[in-house]
């Protein structure tokens, strides 16, 4: 593949890595109704809006596509090679149908729609969970071939990794103790964008490592060329 279209493949990553978590909080901040500490991400994709989230979660998942056949030609063959670039595209896929499939109304949001569970919402679940496991997985799978060269980005990803699922799995216990109106406001909201700004974060740490690796790589074999 031309060094080009690889630098716009990683440089992809990096885009999605910023887009989708900053438009989550500023939209989060600024949306009438809306809390971040007490309303899941997805909720943004409901109500006052909603477009908004719907093009950041389709494009960012897009992005993401683009951004795993990248890892996947700068690291192949090899460790990693296989596993890493298949969790990255799941972690796409989950985010391109969670923006397409709106999740349901929960904790007041939007604003005098009862809770409900429909069919939309089960399919997001889903969705929602393939995004977290890939995030987390993602991590994971690259943690040793990120490490071959520097041992602190083994301890990286596998920090991001483990912090992308617990963070996933607390909000989740949150957001059933605010139902049950055991704890209210629960932050709910707050761990799941955690959670979220934990995984994107470290794809943009990844792909401007790989991205500089790569530039350093391409520079040194034209001189030698």
């Amino acid at each position: 593949m031309p060094s080009r279209a690889l630098r716009a493949l990683l440089g992809s990553g990096i885009a999605a890595g910023v887009l989708v978590p900053v438009l989550l909080w500023a939209d989060g901040a600024t949306r009438p109704g809306y809390s971040l500490w007490h309303h899941g991400a997805s909720q943004l994709g409901t109500g006052e809006r909603a477009w908004l989230q719907t093009i950041n979660f389709v494009l960012g998942g897009l992005l993401l596509a683009a951004f795993a056949l990248g890892v996947r030609r700068v690291l192949r063959p090899g460790r990693g090679a296989t596993w890493g670039p298949i969790l990255l595209a799941a972690t796409a896929a989950g985010l391109v149908v969670a923006g397409l499939v709106p999740t349901d109304p929960a904790l007041g949001y939007p604003p005098g729609q009862a809770n409900i569970v429909t069919a939309s919402g089960r399919i997001h679940q889903v969705a929602g969970f393939l995004l977290f496991a890939g995030l987390s997985g993602a991590a994971f799978a690259l943690a040793g071939r990120l490490g071959e060269t520097n041992r602190r980005w083994r301890a990286r990803s596998r920090l991001a990794g483990a912090l992308v699922i617990v963070l996933a799995f607390a909000a989740g216990i949150a957001y059933r103790l605010d139902t049950l109106g055991i704890w209210q406001p629960a932050p709910g909201g707050l761990l799941e964008h955690l959670s979220l700004l934990t995984g994107f974060g470290w794809i943009v740490a990844v792909g401007t490592y790989l991205l500089r690796r790569h530039v350093a790589y391409t520079t040194a074999a034209g001189r030698t060329g």
